[in-house]
């Protein structure tokens, strides 16, 4: 347990097997979700589970991978490339604070810092797999939009980060203290604050 030198299996049970265990994650976090749970759940044996995962951290990454790219893709399918910027960060921006503070993302946020000394490769996947996605996302939007003439950026791979952290505001402090979700009207005040900002730097007057 911990090597990560271990790797994941691919095989016929493997989506099976990740179904079965983000319901129990989400169900009883990382540290509550037993082995057992997990195959009775995915309907399988601990030996084929174990086959895919050697770690649970390995499985429980693996898990919240597959909720980032598909807040990802579900939140892309929404927009098309020629839609205002404005309007896709918005949008942006109410998808990253809700996954902050899901709870299968602050438990998720809480073990990568926990198993940061003994598991250094949770940190560096989940990131590439959260932030660094939706950075590349946002750039690549953003990029068309500067072509467009609706946006003045220089450096895209700032900007996009910049908009990411204006987003949470207070509102990560808040949730990782264990003082709570905030409330939608007080997400829905961040967001629109955050894209005010990008805006008035960023955007071209009269564009759009």
């Amino acid at each position: 347990m911990g090597d990560e030198s271990q790797v994941i299996r691919r095989g016929r049970k493997f989506d099976q097997v990740l179904a079965g265990a983000r319901e129990i994650f989400l169900r009883d976090g990382f540290e509550g979700a037993s082995v057992d749970d997990i195959a009775r759940e995915a309907g399988v044996s601990k030996a084929t589970l174990y086959s895919y995962f050697p770690d649970k951290r390995l499985l429980f990454l693996e898990v919240a991978k597959a909720e980032c790219r598909r807040a990802a893709d579900e939140a892309e399918a929404l927009i098309g490339d020629d839609a205002p910027v404005a309007e896709v960060l918005r949008l942006a921006g109410e998808r990253i604070v809700g996954f902050a503070q899901s709870e299968f993302g602050q438990r998720m946020f809480r073990m990568c810092v926990a198993e940061s000394d003994r598991f250094p490769a949770l940190g560096t996947a989940f990131y590439e797999s959260g932030p660094e996605l939706v950075r590349g996302r946002l750039v690549r939007f953003l990029t068309k939009a500067v072509a467009r003439g609706e946006v003045r950026i220089d450096d895209l791979d700032l900007a996009a980060d910049q908009f990411a952290q204006l987003c949470k505001a207070d509102l990560h402090d808040r949730a990782i203290f264990g003082l709570g979700a905030a409330a939608p009207r007080e997400v829905k005040r961040v967001v629109e604050g955050a894209v005010a900002m990008f805006m008035a730097r960023y955007g071209v007057r009269g564009a759009g």
